[in-house]
């Protein structure tokens, strides 16, 4: 059985310090390959040389839609240019945020349609966070082209999840699917098996029943032993429908 982890921070100091360990457990617990995001300079940079050093870590590179505001006029030259790594997979952290408000809508909105004209110049997918902003984020889908797209850490409504499918934009399932209060369990239960990935987030949002622990790129087994749970399918089939998505999206 093989997994991939999507979408991980391996460069926070509780996991950086402690990496090898990390990769070698999430490799026990059938977690093969994972996606290191960025979320601004720093962190892209960091991803990019995580990624070299270790064959089965990839790399994102794009800003937050919380760095938003403290782009450097020059941020898009530099995201090429760390985009020429063989490794960096894709743009992104990108987004919008109408929960935090650490920057203000228009300057989102902004960054996020500039790195999407970015990563369509690149050839690259798109991955981006959306938190209480789902008409802000397809409105902008629905007019800026992009080559392929991943809605991080799915947390809307059946709805909204069959109008991003209908745009050819792909879901990922993050801990949050385990959450007694999850309000995405019937997207989950519904949508096709080609049209998901799992995801961490770590060091975030560690799934039940280690939520308020530290995450890691292991507890995507978790995960998806609850997505098999809810849709009533085995954890293998579950195992190999998101990896091959994941390996398709990313071209890894």
């Amino acid at each position: 059985m093989l997994l991939i982890d999507t979408h991980a921070h391996l460069y926070y100091d509780d996991m950086y310090n402690n990496l090898e360990e990390v990769l070698s457990d999430a490799k026990l617990n059938h977690v093969k390959k994972i996606i290191c995001i960025g979320t601004d300079l720093d962190t892209s940079l960091k991803s990019v040389k995580i990624a070299e050093k270790n064959e089965n870590v990839f790399a994102t590179v794009g800003i937050h839609p919380h760095d938003s505001k403290d782009v450097p006029n020059d941020y898009l030259m530099q995201l090429e240019k760390l985009s020429s790594s063989k490794k960096v997979v894709a743009v992104g952290e990108i987004g919008i945020d109408n929960f935090r408000n650490h920057s203000p809508i228009d300057v989102q909105k902004k960054v996020m349609v500039e790195q999407m004209e970015l990563a369509y110049k690149l050839n690259l997918p798109i991955v981006f966070h959306n938190r209480d902003a789902d008409n802000e984020i397809f409105d902008i889908l629905s007019n800026h082209p992009f080559h392929k797209a991943l809605s991080h850490c799915f947390s809307s409504n059946l709805d909204f999840a069959k109008k991003l499918i209908s745009q050819r934009i792909k879901i990922s399932f993050s801990g949050n699917v385990t959450f007694k209060n999850a309000t995405n369990t019937k997207t989950v239960e519904s949508i096709s098996l080609e049209d998901f990935m799992l995801e961490t987030d770590c060091p975030f949002l560690a799934p039940h029943p280690y939520r308020g622990s530290k995450n890691e790129p292991k507890y995507v087994l978790t995960i998806a032993e609850k997505v098999a749970e809810i849709r009533g399918e085995t954890l293998e089939k579950i195992a190999l429908s998101s990896t091959k998505n994941a390996k398709e999206f990313f071209n890894i």
